[in-house]
């Protein structure tokens, strides 16, 4: 394998910030030497300018494909961080169904959608589906739906499968919970049907113009902007801001902030917790 040089480096970070909208700073050569070194092995190259341009010209998109897969970080657990999972438990999901319930008349079932935006393979998507089942919500009364979405087809694979390893269970999943909403498969452990049945997955490059059919009333966009320009940031919230519903609630990371960079939304405080919603006349 031949080293990466500067030049290599920069025509890299220029076609991964293009292709997924991640920043690579000219220190983070390593990232690309290691996570591309099998890459190079498969097409049969030592060259990281070789592997790029076979990329570029490789017109079935596998490539590219794989490319993105690799320099994803896809790092995820089941109730990560833990805090936005209470906050959604004891505040988000609760009054959610409380407004919902007053606002929507005799419509039937009431129709309530979130967003999991960089859902990765899956585990926040499943988290937020076993938090409807434990508060009791009434999901013949209401119309459940979470969306996942992400831009490696790799973990969408994995995230619809709906089946994890013994060392991904281990990562933040109460043996209680386990016991509730997984089968045991063999090694591995699978999802239960009316788990599995709330979600649904999407590959979506979050840079790109993207439209739904409806309105969103929960999104999930966390660890996600932390790779991203301020400038990239700006038009990924600017964009997630058009498919939310008006009193819609947008939860990110807990050491991000958006604040001063999307003015369609203000901070709002629950304990510990700080989540987003939109102005009033927010454009």
């Amino acid at each position: 394998m031949s080293p990466l040089v500067a030049d290599e480096l920069a025509q890299w970070a220029q076609y991964i910030q293009s292709a997924t909208g991640i920043y690579l700073d000219g220190s983070k050569g390593y990232l690309i030497e290691t996570r591309f070194a099998p890459l190079l092995k498969e097409v049969g190259t030592t060259s990281f300018g070789e592997l790029l341009r076979r990329t570029q010209v490789d017109t079935t998109g596998a490539l590219r494909r794989k490319v993105v897969d690799a320099i994803t970080t896809n790092e995820t657990s089941f109730f990560r961080d833990n805090s936005p999972f209470e906050l959604l438990q004891h505040k988000l999901i609760p009054d959610l169904i409380d407004t919902r319930n007053r606002s929507t008349g005799a419509v039937r079932p009431i129709p309530i959608r979130i967003w999991s935006a960089a859902c990765s393979t899956g585990q926040e998507v499943y988290s937020i589906a076993m938090l409807f089942h434990e508060l009791k919500v009434d999901l013949k009364r209401f119309d459940v739906r979470i969306f996942g979405t992400d831009i490696s087809d790799r973990a969408l694979a994995a995230a619809s499968r709906g089946t994890f390893a013994k060392m991904e269970i281990d990562r933040g999943l109460p043996l209680d919970r386990l016991g509730r909403y997984f089968a045991t498969d063999g090694q591995t452990y699978r999802v239960k049907d009316e788990i599995r049945a709330m979600a649904t997955f999407r590959s979506i490059n979050l840079l790109e113009p993207f439209t739904f059919p409806h309105k969103f009333d929960l999104v999930l966009c966390r660890n996600v902007a932390i790779y991203f320009t301020e400038r990239d940031k700006a038009r990924l919230f600017g964009s997630i801001a058009r498919v939310m519903a008006p009193d819609g609630t947008l939860l990110i990371g807990s050491t991000e902030t958006i604040t001063g960079i999307c003015p369609q939304f203000e901070p709002k405080r629950h304990v510990r917790s700080v989540f987003y919603s939109l102005k009033v006349n927010g454009s």
